[in-house]
């Protein structure tokens, strides 16, 4: 009768609890039990794992009552990343690797039929783990692909293998792993090693969008101060274009932001090497449901506004999202996080975007128009705007009118300023705004607000007769004068003036009715 304790993770939400693979072989009936509230593809691993070890050539207990328990019991396991971990117990049970010398590795990796390990998702979420975890960390085993991900992570140790025999070489007695854990050259087995990996230029700058200055303008606001932007005009204006530029527009990532991002990415098998240190442009088509567009699930899983975390959001079509899934925006606009909430367990990821909507101002699309007569009806206008409700309006800051350009200004019109020139005034302006208050302004609460905005006598005079002739809310108001302060920070103004003022009223609200 022998037991084997080989350490895993499991993944919640951007957490990864550990997991205990416990292995126990006794004499009686030959049987191979899981158990640990295993999902569906956990306990597929049976096979996979007797197939992985006859395969390569190891023995597989097949006389042997077999018993393998995740614990703790009442934590939901999914994914194929217990694979790894439930044959390397099994051998260590059975005395064909070292058991004792397991001490102080974790393991995660997804089986082949034929002994080769599989990528498996989240990776990054679980060094993240491993790296907050104070004294001593645990070395990471992990399949290649998964591995990378792993490494980018300061301060852990990740190795690599290939093939379950590449784990098993290292943990046979008196084995390279009672050294330095590095096998010899040529192995499978391999020590990762952080590389820097230096941020790739976006394809897509703003020099390509001809005209549009009131647009640009309002891109370079909410770049600078964290704003939301709504993007409003005709087919073929521009909105598209000008949306998929703003994220080179957006400061450089911090290092941890850009592991946040990567994790949420890793979470969803959607991290790419050649992305990191780059903003997303996350770009949810208009017939996602709510659970696609802010995450869920059994086990729950993010959604495109996690996706989207530290980067953009973009809406196209945004009256023709779901009712329900345009109002799930409302909690993490406002707090940059989303919290799934099931009967059986709970997950929050984080969801700190910036949204750019965009959006016709009527059915047709061509309402105010000056190249095509609109051929919607009062009625029909007022339903297709009524579909975006107050509340999540008056969570966006910027509301900017697109109007379409003639053919004949297009053709004759030079390049525009290109995205590294906006940028480099963005990030001038994002410094004034962290060092005075430690954060951008769009995300300034209650009496912070009134703290750090210092808005002139005068100024606050019109915004108040503003506010009251155009019925704004509290929210609107406050948002406004978020907006102000970021115009002041991009002129190097360390007071709000009338002009600054008066430049984020024009930016409140662009729709009008038909009638």
């Amino acid at each position: 009768m022998s037991l084997a304790l080989v350490q895993s993770r499991a993944l919640l939400g951007l957490q990864a609890p550990p997991v205990t693979v416990e292995v126990h072989l006794a004499n009686g009936l030959p049987s191979f039990t899981l158990v640990g509230l295993a999902e569906v593809e956990v306990k597929e691993a049976r096979e996979r794992v007797r197939s992985a070890l006859q395969n390569a050539g190891l023995e597989f207990p097949a006389n042997k009552k077999i018993t393998v328990n995740l614990a703790p019991a009442d934590l939901p396991k999914d994914s194929g990343r217990f694979d790894l971990p439930i044959a390397i117990g099994i051998l260590a049970a059975s005395g064909q690797i070292d058991g004792a010398r397991l001490a102080g590795y974790e393991f995660a990796g997804e089986l082949s039929l034929s002994g080769e390990l599989r990528a498996v998702r989240g990776a990054l979420a679980t060094s993240l783990a491993l790296g907050a975890l104070e004294g001593a960390r645990p070395r990471m085993v992990l399949p290649p692909g998964s591995a990378e991900e792993a490494a980018l992570v300061p301060g852990t140790e990740i190795y690599r293998a290939r093939h379950l025999l590449d784990v098993v070489r290292q943990f046979l007695p008196g084995g390279p792993a009672a050294a330095d854990g590095v096998a010899p050259e040529g192995d499978g087995w391999a020590r990762m090693q952080p590389a820097a990996r230096p941020a790739q230029p976006p394809a897509a700058d703003l020099a390509d969008v001809k005209g549009q200055a009131t647009a640009k303008r309002a891109l370079e606001i909410a770049a600078a101060g964290g704003h939301g932007l709504l993007l409003v005009g005709p087919p073929g204006s521009g909105k598209s274009m000008l949306a998929h530029r703003f994220a080179a527009l957006l400061p450089a990532m911090t290092v941890q932001e850009a592991l946040e991002s990567a994790a949420v990415a890793s979470l969803a098998g959607r991290f790419e090497a050649d992305r990191w240190m780059q903003r997303i442009t996350a770009h949810p088509h208009h017939t996602c449901s709510a659970i696609a567009l802010v995450g869920g699930g059994s086990p729950p899983k993010p959604g495109e506004i996690s996706i989207a975390h530290e980067g953009v959001l973009f809406l196209d079509e945004f009256p023709e999202f779901a009712r329900s899934a345009l109002e799930a925006l409302r909690e993490p606009l406002e707090t940059g996080r989303i919290t799934i909430a099931r009967a059986a367990q709970r997950a929050e990821f984080p969801a700190r975007f910036q949204l750019i909507a965009a959006m016709n101002p009527c059915p047709c699309g061509f309402l105010g128009s000056a190249q095509r007569a609109c051929r919607c009806t009062p009625d029909q206008v007022a339903r297709y705007q009524g579909k975006l409700s107050g509340p999540l309006l008056d969570r966006i800051d910027l509301h900017v009118e697109v109007p379409a350009m003639p053919a004949e200004e297009l053709l004759g019109a030079p390049p525009g300023e290109p995205s590294a020139a906006v940028r480099e005034r963005v990030e001038a302006a994002r410094a004034r705004a962290v060092h005075r208050q430690g954060k951008p302004n769009q995300a300034l609460q209650g009496r912070e607000i009134d703290a750090h905005l210092a808005l002139q006598e005068d100024a606050g005079r019109f915004l108040q007769a503003a506010a009251q002739r155009l019925g704004w809310s509290a929210r609107s108001t406050h948002r406004a004068l978020k907006v102000a302060r970021t115009i002041a920070d991009l002129a190097g103004e360390a007071r709000i003036g009338v002009a600054h003022v008066g430049e984020a009223v024009q930016y409140r609200r662009v729709l009008r009715s038909a009638g």
